[in-house]
C-alpha cells in the first residue's frame, strides 16, 4: 500500500521490484478471505461426489472450478505486486472482482450437481473485465514495451474470455476438452504478453501473498474437518472412531504448515521464469491442501455410515491429495534448499508413506498423521546435526564472526 494519500485518481504505474518493506495490503486480505467462500463450495461438493462413489467425475469437475477460482487469483496477486497504486479506482475494480468471486462461488454446486456453468462463466467474467480494465490502465498510464506487454495481457484475457462460452454451448462431453485447452491458452497469457518486458513483481512480496493464501486455505481445512467432525459425533455419538480421524487431521494440517513455511523461497524467486513455474505449480498446492479437508470429511460420514464406499477408498481421499501436497511442496519449494541424498528424499518418502497408510483400515488417517508428524521430526533433526557439523568445521578452521546456520531441510 502506498504510504500517502495523493489523490482519488492516479496513473497505474510500476512499482519498484526493490521497494523495500512491501507488505499485503488489507484489500488483498480481504480479497484472498472472499475466495474462501469459493474454495469451500467446491469442497463440499467434492465431499458429496467422492461419499456418493462419483470420485472421477467429482475431481474433474472439482479440477475445473478450482482452476477458475485459482487461476482468478493468481492474476489479481501478480498484478497487484507489480502495479497496486491503491488509489480509488484500483479499489472500486477489486471489489468488482470480489463480487465475480462471489458470483462463482454461488455456481459451484450447480456445475457438480446438473453440469451448468452459466453462474461461474458470469462471475469469471466479472472478475476477467475487472482484470482488463486495470491493464488498459497501465497501458494508458506507460509508453514503449510497457505498454505494448499491458495491451497484450489485456487482449488475451478477453481472448480467453471468449473460449470459455464453449462450457455453454459445446455437448456435456466435449467440455473436460474446452477446459483443458482454455487452461493452457490462459497460462499461455503471462508468458506471451511479458516475452518482451516482465511485470516488475516484488520477491517478497509474491513470496508472502502465496504464503497467505496458504494459510487460508489450510484454515479452510481445518474448519471443514471440525464441522465434519462434530457432525458425525451429534448423529452417531461414536467418539471412538472420530477421534483418530480428528487427531490425524490436525497432525497432516499442522506438518502441512510447518513443512510449507520451513523454508525462505522468496530468495529463489530470482526470475520471470522460476516465477512462472513456482507460480503455475501452487495449483496443485492449492487445490491439494483443500482437498485434504474434503477427504477428511468423507473419512468421517463413511466412519458413521453416510458414505457409500469402502474404508479404503475414504482413506485414500485424505492420504492421496496429503501426498500430492508433499510432492508438489518438494519440486516447488524444498529440493532447492536441501543438500545431500538424505535430505532430498524425506518429502518423497513421506508421501509413499503416506500413501500405503491407506490400507490401514480405520487407523489410517491417524497413521498418516503420525507420518507427516515424523518427517518433521526427521528434518529438523537433520537440520540441527547439519548446523552442529558446519559449527565444528567452522570452529576447526578458526573462522571468526559467528556460525552459518544450516538452511531447513524438511
Amino acid at each position: 500500500m502506498t504510504s500517502s494519500f495523493q489523490g482519488p485518481l492516479r496513473k497505474l504505474t510500476a512499482r519498484g521490484r526493490d521497494e523495500a518493506h512491501r507488505a499485503a495490503s488489507s484489500l488483498e486480505l480481504f480479497f484472498d478471505l472472499c475466495f474462501v467462500v469459493a474454495i469451500a463450495q467446491a469442497g463440499i461438493q467434492l465431499v458429496h461426489s467422492v461419499a456418493e462413489a462419483h470420485a472421477a467425475e467429482g475431481i474433474l469437475n472439482y479440477a475445473m472450478v478450482f482452476f477458475a477460482i485459482w487461476w482468478a487469483w493468481m492474476n489479481f496477486t501478480w498484478f497487484a505486486s507489480a502495479y497496486d497504486n491503491d488509489d480509488a479506482l484500483y479499489r472500486v475494480v477489486t471489489l468488482v472482482q470480489i463480487a465475480g468471486v462471489l458470483v462463482l462461488a454461488a455456481g459451484v454446486s450447480r456445475a457438480f450437481e446438473d453440469h451448468e456453468f452459466l453462474a461461474i462463466l458470469l462471475g469469471y467474467v466479472i472478475m476477467r473485465l475487472a482484470l482488463t480494465a486495470q491493464w488498459l490502465r497501465v497501458a494508458r498510464s506507460s509508453e514503449g514495451a510497457e505498454r505494448t506487454m499491458a495491451l497484450r495481457y489485456a487482449g488475451g484475457v478477453l481472448f480467453c474470455q471468449v473460449g470459455w462460452l464453449g462450457l455453454l454451448v459445446l455437448p456435456e462431453g466435449g467440455r473436460p476438452w474446452v477446459f483443458l485447452v482454455m487452461a493452457v491458452l490462459e497460462m499461455c497469457v503471462p508468458l506471451y504478453a511479458e516475452k518482451d518486458h516482465p511485470t516488475p513483481w516484488h520477491p517478497h512480496h509474491i513470496a508472502e501473498r502465496y504464503g497467505l493464501f496458504t494459510i487460508i486455505v489450510l484454515g479452510e481445512t481445518i474448519a471443514a474437518a471440525t464441522v465434519a467432525v462434530k457432525s458425525g459425533f451429534d448423529e452417531s455419538d461414536v467418539l471412538d472412531e472420530l477421534v483418530p480421524i480428528a487427531a490425524g487431521g490436525l497432525l497432516i494440517i499442522f506438518a502441512a504448515w510447518w513443512i510449507y513455511f520451513v523454508v525462505p523461497i522468496h530468495g529463489h524467486l530470482r526470475s520471470s521464469k522460476q516465477a512462472f513455474v513456482w507460480g503455475y505449480g501452487h495449483y496443485l498446492v492449492f487445490a491439494s491442501a483443500a482437498a485434504i479437508g474434503a477427504g477428511l470429511e468423507v473419512a468421517v460420514e463413511q466412519a458413521i455410515g453416510k458414505a457409500h464406499i469402502s474404508t479404503p477408498a475414504a482413506s485414500a481421499a485424505v492420504t492421496l491429495p496429503t501426498a500430492l501436497f508433499l510432492l508438489t511442496v518438494w519440486a516447488l519449494h524444498a529440493r532447492h534448499f536441501k543438500v545431500g541424498t538424505a535430505q532430498q528424499l524425506v518429502l518423497p518418502t513421506t508421501a509413499l508413506l503416506v500413501i500405503c497408510c491407506s490400507f490401514l483400515g480405520d487407523w489410517a488417517v491417524l497413521a498418516a498423521g503420525v507420518v507427516m508428524a515424523g518427517a518433521v521430526v526427521v528434518g529438523t533433526t537433520l537440520t540441527a546435526r547439519m548446523t552442529a557439523r558446519e559449527n565444528e568445521d567452522s570452529g576447526d578452521s578458526g573462522e571468526s564472526g559467528g556460525s552459518r546456520q544450516a538452511a531447513p531441510v524438511v
